[in-house]
């Protein structure tokens, strides 16, 4: 095949540093034609009126192809940019450049391997063929000892069985042989393409985020060598504050300018050279997790989207379609403090904390009583860092329908709050309405005297800030207090 060209199309893979489906195309030729397709499919509006895929995330998704554009045009090549469902548009391609092959990332969740059985379909029917690799964990599928089936239904006993012996394959490396693909052009879409309104900076995000695998390797250089920040990472990962609590790979991981190999392959060095900890350990294990994710959908399919989840001849949770107080939850309007800056967070900058997911995700589920999926689709439009598998398996998790039917996954909020917002700074950073309450009592203004409250503190309940949507526990037995 030396002689033919071969397309890549770029999926959640958008890098060319440890990308196999571009590697192994450029083993085959230097005829290799880069492909990107924004399928328009992924931009339309959800049944609950706000967009699949909204400003923020959309936002860093161009950036990211941009960049992945300007890198294959270091590298001799260009990439290709079309709009509209790939399944149509990549067999016309084909059709028009002459090409033999489709090379591509493989996909793990329904409506991504809809889209390709169609593809390899209607390139068969005009004689072209697909390869699928898989470019997005950090263990390969066929590495781990047993098959998908076969999965553990508890996340603790995949890790002990894969840690006994853990084989992580090493880097693709970027390919020298790419030469510019002969065919026109596009402009790269822009937000109003997709009528979004671009979003404005909001200066308290805790990084701003840039799409694209330069600014991946930029954080991963800055965040592990620079300011060695790995040796802390296990003591510091559940801050609220600040860009360096936590590694905040996720949103290049999500699209794949980063790949959790690269991740390992700099951790395993640090070790070498700096130190080995539990610090280092979990970083690889928060790795684990998210292939575990990939390797459940695989398992159980379409049932990861269901309101039922996986879990079979188990009695659903109580959960209600209660759109109102589902508005109140998005627009930080439940009266609890911890939730509803956490909710502006994710709103204003498309990012929030893994400690502020589990608590604003419990407390939808757990005290509003609402249809969990809603959730899931509520952050699937926002987050940066939206990775399908991670998203529904965790909200799953929450709501008791996932893995691991052990669980009660009941978060108090309020011992949340004070435990990892001692002094209410994140709270009064998304909420600087209550910024004169005193620390004891900011995460719980509803407990003081109103009048106390309005003429101390300037506030006055259900103008200033809102009443508790639902009055919480006082005391809850769980493993999360």
């Amino acid at each position: 095949m030396r002689d033919n060209k071969i397309i890549v199309w770029f999926r959640n893979d958008l890098r060319i540093e440890d990308n196999e489906a571009l590697f192994r195309a450029a083993e085959k030729t230097a005829r290799v034609v880069p492909v990107y397709c924004f399928d328009t499919r992924q931009f339309a509006n959800t049944a609950l009126d706000f967009p699949k895929t909204d400003a923020h995330r959309t936002r860093f998704l161009i950036e990211s192809v941009r960049n992945l554009q300007e890198m294959l045009r270091a590298h001799n090549s260009d990439l290709i940019v079309r709009l509209g469902k790939p399944e149509k548009v990549i067999p016309n391609l084909v059709q028009i450049i002459g090409a033999k092959a489709v090379y591509a990332s493989k996909a793990y969740t329904y409506e991504e391997l809809q889209v390709e059985k169609e593809l390899s379909t209607n390139l068969w029917r005009i004689g072209a063929e697909t390869q699928f690799f898989d470019t997005a964990t950090l263990l390969h599928p066929d590495d781990i000892p047993f098959p998908i089936h076969k999965l553990p239904d508890v996340f603790s006993k995949f890790r002990k069985q894969v840690e006994k012996k853990m084989t992580v394959r090493p880097l693709f490396p970027i390919p020298k042989n790419l030469k510019p693909p002969k065919i026109q052009p596009v402009d790269l879409p822009t937000l109003d393409s997709f009528s979004l309104d671009t979003p404005h900076a909001d200066p308290r995000s805790v990084l701003p985020f840039i799409g694209g695998e330069t600014q991946a390797k930029k954080r991963l250089q800055d965040y592990i060598w620079n300011q060695d920040l790995l040796k802390n990472y296990k003591e510091t990962r559940n801050a609220l504050v600040g860009a360096d609590y936590s590694s905040k790979f996720s949103p290049w991981l999500a699209n794949g300018c980063l790949s959790p190999r690269m991740i390992w392959q700099q951790v395993k060095k640090y070790e070498q050279e700096r130190t080995e900890n539990e610090s280092t350990y979990w970083l690889i294990f928060e790795l684990l997790w998210r292939d575990y994710f990939k390797y459940y959908a695989q398992k159980y399919g379409n049932k990861i989207f269901f309101l039922e989840g996986v879990r079979e001849n188990t009695e659903i949770p109580e959960m209600y379609d209660d759109l109102r107080k589902f508005k109140k939850w998005i627009n930080s309007e439940t009266g609890i403090p911890f939730i509803d800056a956490n909710m502006k967070e994710i709103k204003y900058t498309g990012f929030m904390s893994n400690r502020g997911r589990q608590n604003v995700a419990s407390y939808l589920v757990k005290d509003l009583k609402i249809n969990w999926t809603w959730g899931a689709m509520y952050f699937e439009s926002l987050l940066l860092d939206y990775d399908v598998e991670s998203n529904w398996g965790n909200w799953a998790y929450i709501a008791g329908v996932g893995n691991d039917p052990r669980e009660n996954r009941y978060f108090n909020i309020i011992k949340q709050a004070h435990t990892y917002d001692p002094e209410g700074l994140y709270v009064k950073q998304w909420l600087p309405e209550l910024e004169k309450i005193p620390p004891a009592s900011v995460h719980e203004p509803y407990n003081l005297n109103e009048q106390e409250l309005q003429e101390k503190y300037g506030i006055q309940l259900g103008r200033q800030y809102p009443r508790p949507l639902v009055q919480l526990p006082k005391s809850v037995k769980s493993k999360n207090k």
